[in-house]
């Protein structure tokens, strides 16, 4: 089980690059190539909530990002440190300004993409986990 740690300022650009890293591990832990998008578009729906959390609580907390190789599974889970119990999830736009959803509607989106989804929503953050399925050998196919 390999384990792979990122933690990000609260900015609109450092989604883009934690999208990035999730979709370049998922693709080396053997997720199948036509589920890439569905990994890089959770994440970054996962991110950018959590992003727009921290600069309404907690600005200067980073995001944090742990993505698993687990028996199978690929594991991505996002975390943040803003209080959650009246942080609407938001879509960011591309200049970085919050636009208004529905609320929960990112979760649902997020829902949608995952094979396996669990929100923990918590009065100090919440912690998003998201799974698909990957080949037991997926590091080794593609070294």
């Amino acid at each position: 089980m390999a384990t792979v740690e990122l933690t990000f300022s609260a900015l609109p650009a450092h989604v883009r690059t934690a999208r990035l890293v999730a979709t370049a591990i998922a693709r080396r832990t053997g997720v199948a190539e036509e589920i890439l998008d569905e990994v890089r578009l959770a994440v970054g729906e996962a991110c950018s909530r959590a992003v727009e959390a921290h600069r309404l609580h907690c600005p200067d907390e980073p995001v944090r990002i742990e993505l698993r190789d687990d028996e199978g599974r690929f594991e991505v889970t996002v975390t943040d440190v803003a209080p959650s119990d009246d942080v609407t999830p938001r879509v960011l736009a591309a200049n970085g300004n919050p636009m208004p959803e529905m609320a929960g509607l990112g979760l649902a989106v997020i829902a949608g993409l995952a094979d396996d989804v669990e929100v923990l929503p918590g009065p100090k953050g919440m912690c998003i986990r998201m799974s698909w399925p990957a080949s037991s050998n997926g590091a080794a196919a593609t070294a």
